[in-house]
């Protein structure tokens, strides 16, 4: 299996083939670090062709660590009755997690968009989260005979980025739960970047449930995951969500509810017995 290819003379490494073949097809061992791991596959790649780069790397270990958590999270769904289901956005170019609601809902927030637009030429521009946690009522009638993922191909690595596909138009106001954030590391403009992710999507719940008059709502949690997660990260993610503060009559809220240091198969799963339950 290749791992690079070469366009106009650069290497490019195929980031599903090369992780199939750089595991041997195998989770790998559940308390091994994924940092570790990872630096193990940099290794292999570099001694293939010297010139793969850093920021092609980098690139790799994002996708590469998303799958990890993808394959610990699909696991966890299929083996616990109780659990709901996390699964895996693309880039909101390919799909807006905003179609995932009913097409009633996604009407009003296309229709929000248009009229800020409109009214004060203001672009809600929004980015999809890495995963969107599924309340499991909705889950089980679409995904019929699941069943757990042991051995590893490139079909897994398609199945997991398409599940997604299978849920337009399906989840009401209360069957979306939350999303999940995931980074390789944190540096200080991605902490800004996943509190500001956190902060919209929570303005827009809350824009869903006035329009729909909602009561007294559960509320949408917004969860930030990486490889080191240090208490600088998660003091700086505990920022308010902006839609908040706006009147005294609403409680303020963090933008980013939890943050969890996950580098390895066995805290992933720990995690995932905490937030999908």
């Amino acid at each position: 299996m290749s791992l690079i290819r070469y366009k106009k003379g650069k290497p490019e490494i195929i980031k599903d083939e090369a992780f199939i073949d750089l595991i041997n097809g195998v989770l790998p061992a559940k308390e091994k670090l994924i940092s570790e791991l990872f630096k193990d596959f940099d290794s292999t790649i570099k001694s293939i062709d010297s010139k793969v780069s850093k920021q092609a790397l980098g690139n790799s270990h994002g996708d590469w660590y998303e799958w990890l958590l993808a394959i610990s999270a699909w696991n966890f769904y299929v083996n616990n009755p109780d659990a709901n289901l996390a699964m895996l956005l693309p880039n909101v170019n390919q799909f807006d997690v905003a179609n995932l609601y009913v097409q009633e809902l996604t009407d009003l927030i296309d229709d929000f968009k248009s009229k800020l637009l409109s009214t004060s030429d203001v672009n809600l521009v929004t980015s999809n989260p890495d995963f969107v946690i599924i309340k499991r009522d909705v889950a089980q009638k679409i995904l019929v005979n699941a069943k757990p993922i042991i051995g590893l191909n490139v079909n897994t690595i398609t199945f997991l980025n398409s599940i997604y596909s299978k849920f337009k138009s399906s989840c009401n106001f209360f069957q979306i739960l939350g999303y999940i954030s995931v980074k390789t590391s944190l540096r200080p403009d991605r902490r800004l970047q996943m509190a500001h992710e956190g902060s919209l999507m929570k303005a827009i719940y809350v824009h869903l449930q006035t329009r729909n008059w909602i009561i007294n709502p559960p509320g949408l949690k917004y969860i930030g995951v990486a490889t080191i997660m240090n208490n600088a990260d998660r003091n700086a993610l505990r920022t308010v969500a902006t839609h908040s503060i706006t009147t005294v009559s609403n409680l303020p809220l963090a933008a980013v509810d939890d943050a969890y240091e996950v580098n390895s198969m066995q805290i992933a799963d720990q995690v995932f017995q905490q937030i999908l339950t």
